[in-house]
């Protein structure tokens, strides 16, 4: 017996052993640092794509203003002297824009000069001025300064994104403008601040004037659709699936197609909303309402599988003894497993909808790429959504809309993160190992 262990350690101790051995360990490391490198590889290229979107979108966040004397000429905006709010809404508020600046600037004479002049300011000054006299018509008459927006071309030539070595035929800012532009910064009229437009207002033709809050509430009404369609129908269908349904055919040919339709592109569940809701319901086009309605078939599939896998984990014996008791099964799914799976259905839920508000195409397919200025004030107004808005602002060939799109793409990935940092909490927080 002794004489059988000791050859059984010598075969096991001789130098090819120590070899195989040696070769085990080798593979090993080689296979964990394959591994470092893949996350080396992943987490580098996650840095080089924010890096770049900050890059190019943190200028977006600041704006350039103008600081103009404005006369609100009584004689212009309000000959009648009856502060009309319609007399005062269809006043021509550009002419003391205007007016102001050739204060600044007497010496320029003709046409083309004074209208080089004039573009230095933004078009949305005028209806900047008028909400301004609308809000306090008391304005009418006297002379204060304004801030005002200047214009996109302007803003740019500040920010350092035009090339002043081209000549000037190449250039949107032209050599006067820019002497000009230089004239009032060494005057101290030129202010730099942080652009709450972009922040506050809707789309607009003009990039100096464009925002994302629009977008963002079309994007949060859709997702509240979503939300409230997927999510009840979601855990219903699969507390039914895993609790009370039988195990034959048609349940097995249900489950197999709820993982398939997981699968499934986002665009062909856009085709469906298309034909469906829009063309046979007649719901209105770009309306958060079919959006929701779009998004929550695509996200219903993530929900079931989610709901079904944290219903799953919870262990049998609280079942038995909750029946042991004399609860009843429904009693024991409302009272026992669904407080306990709640966390895990949450977990999916949130992950499903920060892919539903990721979607562009779905959205696209049923009329949500409209331009749309005003802001949405319910589910059934026209609206976009915010990857609906970069997506356009993306095809726009306004050098400014670039800052714009990198910008909004900076605000979406920032709900994208709180999402998913919502749903790790609450995996942390309320998760139970058994």
């Amino acid at each position: 017996m002794t004489e059988g262990r000791a050859d059984a350690v010598g075969i096991h101790d001789d130098e090819a052993a120590r070899k195989r051995l040696r070769r085990r360990y080798a593979a090993e490391r080689r296979f964990r640092a394959y591994g470092l490198g893949a996350i080396g590889i992943a987490m580098l290229a996650l840095v080089v794509l924010l890096a770049s979107v900050t890059r190019s979108g943190l200028p977006a966040f600041t704006q350039h203003e103008l600081t103009l004397e404005i006369h609100y000429d009584a004689e212009l905006l309000d000959p009648d002297g009856t502060r009309d709010p319609e007399v005062l809404g269809r006043a021509d508020y550009a002419k003391p824009v205007r007016a102001a600046l050739a204060s600044l600037f007497p010496a320029v004479e003709g046409r083309r000069e004074r209208r080089q002049l004039a573009g230095l300011v933004s078009k949305g000054a005028v209806f900047e001025l008028r909400e301004r006299v609308l809000a306090a018509p008391e304005l009418v008459g006297t002379r204060e300064p304004v801030r005002v927006p200047l214009s996109d071309e302007a803003d740019q030539y500040l920010k350092g994104k035009i090339r002043t070595d081209l000549p000037e035929s190449q250039r949107k800012v032209s050599d006067r403008q820019i002497a000009w532009i230089e004239d009032l910064r060494g005057r101290g009229l030129v202010h730099q601040v942080f652009n709450f437009r972009f922040l506050s207002s809707g789309d607009s033709r003009e990039p100096e004037l464009a925002g994302i809050w629009g977008a963002a509430v079309g994007s949060l009404l859709t997702l509240l659709v979503t939300l409230l369609l997927s999510f009840p129908v979601g855990v219903a269908a699969a507390v039914y699936l895993e609790e009370f349904a039988p195990r034959n055919r048609w349940t097995d040919l249900i489950e197999v197609n709820i993982n398939n339709l997981a699968a499934v592109p986002s665009i062909v569940f856009g085709l469906l909303g298309l034909a469906v809701f829009l063309n046979f319901f007649g719901l209105p086009r770009s309306a958060p309402l079919v959006g929701g309605m779009v998004l929550a078939l695509m996200t219903l599939p993530t929900v079931i599988i989610a709901s079904r896998a944290a219903i799953l984990s919870v262990p049998p014996s609280i079942r038995e003894a909750a029946l042991g008791v004399g609860a009843s099964p429904l009693q024991v799914v409302v009272q026992h497993v669904l407080p306990l799976a709640l966390p895990g259905i949450l977990t999916g839920t949130i992950i499903g909808m920060a892919r539903a508000l990721g979607e562009t195409a779905p959205l696209l397919m049923i009329g949500m790429v409209a331009f749309v200025v005003d802001v949405p004030d319910g589910p059934l107004a026209p609206a976009t959504a915010l990857p609906v808005q970069i997506f356009l602002w993306a095809d726009s060939p306004e050098p400014a809309f670039r800052e714009k799109t990198a910008a909004a793409i900076m605000v979406l990935l920032a709900f994208l993160i709180i999402m998913n940092l919502a749903a790790v909490l609450l995996r942390n927080r309320f998760e139970r190992r058994w």
